[in-house]
């Protein structure tokens, strides 16, 4: 029995608003799978669902946590977890929508929690980053393990750590024992993974017109409300693509226009990344999107492989 379905892709690809569409039909409840729409009043720059769709549909995993914390993939999947579980108690079904690959990738293949914790290594480590910065300790992990150091920001101290720690810990990247644990894992067989695709050039331009959107909509008196508060922001919440770089152009590192192109080459990178992430899993059903195709149009579409899903297998005769 299928107890979630997923609607996922690359940012900007129209998947929140096909989401809903969806989940007005069916009578789902949506679970946000998005790392940044967990934090309160990061609205604009998540591009987060108005407070009107929410109160029509109801929406799990936003506004969860305080910007000045931090959030993690574990948190998220023990509340995706609890609310699919929560939402079929009800009789819906549960709709997951979103583009945050790590997120999907625990519900699909379940948490890596990797070797043990060394309290002593850590220590080191944490006492060298406040001595000379997460930079250093990022360079080093690149020459470690690229790979972990192409995913994990220059400023994420905690997860930085974490890789040099497994590494000192067993003389093997995390990267890799990752990889093995996923061969060995495989997918869940009660969720379904379908994916929105759009080609370069009209993922481009959707990501141009979003940025503009935010910035109509505020997106520089938001991030400066955000600065002001008593606790701040967390560097989690301060690394978020759209907030990051109006915080140097608020630091005076960057005019605001400079500030606006660096969130569309930043947002059109992560969607590169995820596009990367999402090819390695074979059992996405993927629907390729025409430009100007209507929001009620891809609905249908993704109702039809929902339908589809649910048919009973037919008996062999």
């Amino acid at each position: 029995m299928i107890r979630a379905y997923f609607i996922l892709g690359c940012t900007a690809c129209g998947k929140g608003s096909a989401g809903r569409e969806v989940a007005r039909r069916l009578g789902a409840e949506i679970i946000s799978v998005d790392s940044m729409k967990v934090y309160r009043r990061m609205d604009i720059g998540t591009a987060k669902p108005s407070a009107e769709a929410r109160a029509e549909i109801p929406h799990h995993a936003v506004d969860v946590v305080e910007p000045a914390e931090a959030s993690s993939v574990a948190q998220w999947v023990a509340l995706a977890e609890a609310a699919i579980d929560e939402i079929r108690r009800r009789g819906r079904p549960a709709l997951c929508v979103g583009g945050t690959s790590l997120y999907i990738k625990a519900v699909r293949d379940g948490l890596f929690e990797g070797c043990g914790a060394d309290e002593a290594i850590r220590a080191r480590l944490t006492a060298r980053v406040e001595a000379e910065g997460t930079a250093e300790l990022h360079r080093e992990l690149a020459a470690i393990d690229p790979a972990s150091a192409d995913r994990i920001h220059p400023n994420d101290a905690k997860r930085i750590i974490r890789a040099l720690e497994v590494h000192k810990m067993t003389g093997r990247a995390i990267s890799e024992l990752q990889q093995q644990w996923e061969s060995q894992a495989g997918p869940r067989d009660d969720i379904r993974l379908i994916g929105l695709r759009r080609n370069k050039a009209d993922q481009s331009r959707r990501i141009n017109a979003r940025v503009k959107r935010m910035v109509d909509m505020g997106l520089l008196d938001e991030v400066r409300g955000l600065l002001a508060e008593p606790a701040g922001l967390s560097d989690q919440a301060a690394q978020a693509v759209g907030y990051a770089e109006i915080i140097d152009h608020l630091a005076g590192r960057c005019s605001f226009e400079k500030a606006v192109e660096q969130i569309k080459i930043n947002t059109r990178r992560l969607a590169k990344k995820q596009r990367t992430w999402m090819r390695r899993w074979p059992e996405v059903t993927w629907l390729d999107l025409a430009g100007d195709e209507a929001t009620d149009a891809i609905a249908d579409r993704i109702l039809m492989e929902i339908d589809r899903e649910s048919r009973p297998p037919k008996k062999k005769s």
